[in-house]
C-alpha cells in the first residue's frame, strides 16, 4: 500500500510539473532472491573449487574487488578488455592482478542458470568474499544489485589506485575521495596480511631510498637485511610475502609486523605517522580485526556503485554488450 501512494504522489506531482526526485535504488541482501535465489550458492561452489586447489588465489581475487572499487566504483570495470590494451586492468598496478578465471567461470555458472541477470560486479564482490572465507578469514554480507560499467580506461587505474609508495596524508585522501575514513584504511590495509610481492615494488627502499646507497630509516634494520637476502641489487623478480612468517593465513600478525616497522611498502610502514591509524595498529587482534574487516569491506563494497538504470548486465565480464 505504500509503494502505490508512493506512486500516486509521484504521478501527481509529475502532473503538476513539479520536479520528482527518485528514491535511489540501493543494493540489499535479498537482490536475486525471487530472480536467482541460488546465486550466491552458485558462485561460492566455483569460488571454493578454485580457491580450495590454489589458496593463494584469495589474495588475488580480495586485491582484484579493492582495484575495481577505487577507479570509477565497484563497477566490474576492472574486469574489462580493450582492443586498444588500454582498459584498467592493462595499467602498471593491474598487470599482476589474477583469478579474472574464477570470476569468468562463476559468471558463466550464473549465465546458464540465470541468464542476464546477474551483473559482473556483483559476481567478483560475491568471490572475493567467498575466496577470504575458504581460507578461514572473516566473512562479511555482500549487498548486491550493483550493475556493469561500460568504460574502462587505464588512465583511470593510474590516478585512482591507491600506491604501495604513498604516504599517510595521500592515502587518506585516496580513501576519503571514496567515502572511507582513516579507520577503514588501516583495516583494509590489513587484508596485506595474506599474499605476495616482489622485490621491484622494494628494491629503491632497501638500498638507494635517498639516492646515496642508504634505506628507509622507517625501516627495521634486521627486517631491511632479512630482504637482502632475498633481493639483490638488480633483483626485481623474486617473490616476498607482505606479512613476513604469516603471509598464508589471514590473521592480524600484519599489525604486528608493521609496529615492529616491517612494513613491506611505505604504504604500510607509514601508518604510524597518524595517530589513529598508529593506534588501530598497535591494538589491533583477531576478535577486532575481523569484525572491523568485515564492516570495512561492506562499505568498500558500496563505492560508487552503479543501480537502476544505470550500467548493464554484462553477459561476458571481459567486454561490455
Amino acid at each position: 500500500m505504500a509503494s502505490k501512494n508512493l506512486l500516486a504522489l509521484v504521478v501527481l506531482l509529475s502532473v503538476l510539473g513539479v520536479s520528482v526526485a527518485y528514491p535511489k535504488l540501493i543494493p540489499t541482501l535479498d537482490y536475486y532472491q525471487s530472480k536467482c535465489p541460488d546465486a550466491e550458492r552458485i558462485v561460492r561452489r566455483v569460488t571454493e573449487q578454485y580457491v580450495s586447489r590454489k589458496p593463494s588465489l584469495a589474495a588475488s581475487l580480495l586485491r582484484m574487488h579493492f582495484h575495481d572499487c577505487f577507479v570509477r566504483g565497484c563497477d566490474g570495470s576492472v574486469l574489462l578488455k580493450t582492443p586498444k590494451n588500454d582498459a584498467e586492468r592493462n595499467a602498471i598496478p593491474n598487470l599482476t592482478l589474477r583469478g579474472f578465471e574464477v570470476v569468468d567461470a562463476a559468471k558463466t555458472a550464473l549465465e546458464k542458470k540465470c541468464p542476464n541477470l546477474v551483473s559482473c560486479a556483483d559476481v567478483l564482490a560475491l568471490v572475493a568474499r567467498d575466496a577470504v572465507a575458504v581460507i578461514k578469514g572473516p566473512w562479511w554480507p555482500v549487498p548486491l544489485g550493483r550493475r556493469d560499467g561500460r568504460i574502462s580506461k587505464l588512465t583511470d587505474a593510474l590516478q585512482n589506485l591507491p600506491s604501495p609508495f604513498a604516504d599517510i596524508k595521500t592515502l587518506k585522501k585516496n580513501f576519503a575521495d571514496k567515502g572511507l575514513n582513516a579507520k577503514d584504511l588501516v583495516v583494509l590495509s590489513g587484508g596485506h596480511t595474506i599474499g605476495i610481492s616482489s622485490c621491484a615494488l622494494v628494491n629503491t627502499r632497501i638500498y638507494n631510498f635517498t639516492g646515496k646507497g642508504d634505506f628507509d630509516p622507517s625501516m627495521n634494520p634486521s627486517y631491511v637485511r632479512a630482504l637482502k637476502k632475498k633481493c639483490s641489487p638488480t633483483d626485481f623478480k623474486s617473490v616476498l610475502e607482505m606479512d613476513p612468517g604469516s603471509a598464508k593465513k589471514f590473521d592480524p600478525h600484519y599489525f604486528t609486523a608493521v609496529a615492529q616497522k616491517k612494513g613491506l611498502f611505505i604504504s604500510d610502514s607509514t601508518l604510524l605517522d597518524d595517530l589513529e591509524t598508529k593506534l588501530y595498529v598497535q591494538t589491533a587482534n583477531e576478535v577486532t580485526f575481523n569484525k572491523d574487516f568485515s564492516d570495512s569491506m561492506v562499505k568498500l563494497g558500496k563505492v560508487q556503485i552503479l543501480t537502476g538504470k544505470n550500467g548493464e548486465i554484462r553477459k561476458r565480464c571481459a567486454f561490455p554488450n
